[in-house]
């Protein structure tokens, strides 16, 4: 099929024009780049002329040769000003956010949905850099320009139960015959020949139109705003306490790390839910108001003596409290260790870090000592330069972080490739070498909490309710609540109750810490029939009319079964397949003839491009017994895929797990591993002298 032009008119509903296809005659008015907005970083892919001209052509393909002659110069100037071709003048003029499914011109729900989950990722209360297509991360686009996006919608507008839509790296490719049972949607994100998946040939490959960075649930459609990882910065912090400083009680306890922008704005919050003082610097005032307006940073501070004189004052009282200091990170974990050598107090108890430091160079992680637009204009007019100082910058943040754990703070990787990053930059972070490379001096949270919590299956479970009603929400939270706590009162292992019990008390104080940004949307953990009964409820909810609307379920990639990665999901993985990405690439296949709406498939996420490799799904309840078949047997794989993952490299919670799951489901059989009983035996096979 051709792309899709059309010859606007006039029509009530704004979501006919925005699914009737490109506008070309007329064009839309031309209008420059809003400063109101916060904006993407300017990248820097330093094309040759010939790259310029291959860019140009690509981004040219969309429209009829009758506008190239408009439009040329003007994708020509965004190119060399902003490093890509993000199309500007077809930003739909719509207020951009999830609507009720009934607004949606759809021939389907299934497609109805997918453009309620799309809208919400460039939702401007929910996206980071909306204008540039960009939920979060800095870079994780939901598509590479806007003619993307209106071509997108108007293929789902006119998809029927028999045709699936295919998206190469934010390109739609068109509609394909299929059938009712296979997924509506199937997405690939960056998929790189291996020897070609570097960061410099990404840079270009960007800026040529070739391919896009989806991080996770950005490029899926399936971000519900921060609250997806207050949940897992709750469990993380909780769990760190427990494992790290003894107690449940973390009042009066000081949790420092840094970044307020898409996810990382989740750490104010889960702070204050855990008890405990959360600091957070942030050097975008943009983003530091974007979270004070939206109540997830209690206090604001500019200066280093305001932050530690509230600090202690907070520390003496036990009181919770979010505190967003408009700043480097760098200057607060120095004046940290400032304080404890003129003190001997040492005013944090925890440390991490949650800026995007997978893309350290283009707007994720900034130096210290340049202000922020400083650092923006460095970036693009000296990038050899700033570099350097992005490194600089790393090791003094870690120097002043080793001096604080060495007096007994307990600093853990948040997987942001932060570690990973400062280790590159020669910082002092102990990393391993041989297979191991991925271990640091700090653990992974994965490696050290939430891998043993996959390992139960247990993990990031998440709901949309697709009414946009609050009302279906709060009915989903009463069901949530219920199903979990008559799962904790089953017959399981104490590891599974504790987790049944933490996300039974989780889901009952959800709505009072007002965490929805965007879609009525809510997550939790749980393991398989966790899933299975939670998915069951809804449907049915749906089916009798206590719920108005079908209900979107998916998952974070950062899963049991959805990512291999060997900095973050898969770093306690050590038979030497951590480098490995079968498990996510065969989640995504099993999912997708299971029942999946939804699929998608990237390279990169959370740590960066080339370092990942992870899979996701959306899943429409629309209250018909199809619905509830498909989730029950999609969920099923979709889970002990990774458990037997997890079993098979020697994980003991995995083995034990999996087992209880065989002996439950039919049909289920794996092949469990035998372990090496005799400690010498390898030694001496190896070394008959030993």
């Amino acid at each position: 099929m051709a792309t899709e032009t059309v010859t606007v008119t006039t029509t009530v509903n704004p979501l006919e024009e925005l699914c009737a296809g490109i506008p070309t005659d007329p064009l839309p008015e031309f209008e420059a780049r809003d400063p109101s907005v916060p904006h993407a970083p300017i990248r820097t892919p330093d094309l040759t002329r010939d790259e310029e001209r291959l860019a140009l052509e690509n981004a040219l393909r969309y429209f009829p040769s009758s506008t190239h002659e408009t439009l040329a110069p003007e994708f020509a100037i965004e190119l060399r000003t902003y490093g890509h071709i993000y199309m500007y003048r077809f930003r739909p003029n719509i207020e951009m956010r999830a609507y009720p499914l009934q607004d949606y011109p759809c021939r389907t729900t299934q497609a109805a949905a997918i453009m309620h989950m799309i809208m919400n990722n460039l939702d401007p209360r929910v996206a980071q850099f909306p204008h540039e297509l960009v939920t979060y991360g800095g870079n994780g686009q939901v598509f590479s320009n806007w003619a993307q996006f209106r071509l997108t919608m108007h293929y789902l507008s006119q998809m029927t139960e028999y045709q699936t839509l295919v998206m190469y790296s934010g390109h739609p490719m068109g509609l394909f015959p299929s059938t009712p049972q296979a997924p509506r949607l199937v997405i690939t994100n960056g998929m790189m020949v291996p020897n070609y998946s570097s960061r410099d040939s990404y840079e270009k490959m960007f800026a040529l139109g070739a391919t896009m960075y989806g991080q996770m649930t950005a490029g899926s459609y399936c971000y519900i705003g921060p609250q997806g990882i207050v949940h897992g910065t709750t469990l993380t912090i909780l769990n760190a306490a427990r494992k790290h400083l003894g107690t449940n009680d973390l009042a009066g306890k000081v949790f420092v790390t840094a970044g307020l922008g898409g996810m990382s704005g989740a750490q104010a919050k889960a702070a204050v839910i855990c008890g405990c003082i959360g600091v957070v610097a942030e050097v975008s005032e943009e983003a530091l108001m974007k979270r004070y307006h939206q109540g997830w940073i209690m206090e604001v501070v500019s200066t280093l003596d305001d932050l530690v004189a509230l600090l202690r004052n907070a520390r003496r009282r036990g009181k919770s409290l979010s505190i967003g200091y408009h700043g480097n990170i760098v200057d607060v974990w120095e004046r940290l260790v400032m304080e404890y050598e003129c003190t001997g107090d040492v005013l944090a108890d925890l440390g991490s870090d949650q800026t995007s430091c997978h893309n350290p160079f283009l707007g994720g992680y900034y130096p210290v000592g340049l202000h922020y637009e400083e650092a923006r204009d460095m970036m693009h007019q000296d990038p050899t330069k700033f570099k350097k100082l992005v490194r600089e910058s790393l090791c003094r943040q870690v120097k002043a972080i080793n001096k604080l754990t060495s007096k007994g703070m307990f600093f853990f990787d948040y997987g942001n490739a932060f570690l990973l990053e400062a280790s590159r930059a020669g910082a002092d972070v102990g990393r391993s070498d041989g297979l191991n490379g991925c271990t640091f001096r700090y653990p992974s949270y994965v490696q050290d909490i939430m891998g043993d919590i996959f390992s139960l299956g247990f993990g990031p479970f998440r709901w949309v309710c697709t009414s946009t009603e609050p009302s279906d929400l709060a009915k989903t939270d009463e069901l949530a609540a219920s199903v979990i706590e008559e799962l904790a009162r089953a017959e399981v292992p104490k590891s599974v109750k504790q987790q049944y019990e933490d996300n039974a008390k989780w889901i009952r104080e959800a709505g009072r810490h007002k965490m929805v940004v965007g879609s009525q949307a809510r997550i939790l953990y749980s393991d398989q029939a966790g899933r299975i009964a939670l998915a069951r409820a809804f449907n049915k909810a749906v089916a009798d009319g206590r719920l108005k609307s079908p209900v979107v379920i998916s998952r974070d990639h950062h899963d049991v079964s959805g990512t291999d990665s060997p900095f973050r999901e898969t770093s306690n993985v050590y038979d030497g397949s951590a480098l490995c990405a079968d498990m996510a690439v065969q989640n995504v296949i099993g999912d997708s003839f299971r029942g999946a709406t939804w699929v998608a498939i990237h390279n990169g996420g959370g740590v960066g491009w080339g370092e990942v490799i992870n899979g996701g799904f959306g899943l429409v309840l629309d209250g018909s017994k199809e619905a509830g078949e498909r989730a029950e047997r999609m969920l099923k794989w979709d889970v002990s895929n990774g458990v037997t993952r997890r079993c098979w490299s020697g994980n003991a919670n995995a083995k034990e797990t999996i087992q209880r799951t065989m002996a439950v489901t039919e049909g289920l059989q794996v092949t469990l591993p035998n372990s090496v009983e005799d400690n010498t035996l390898v030694e001496r096979a190896l070394n008959p002298s030993f």
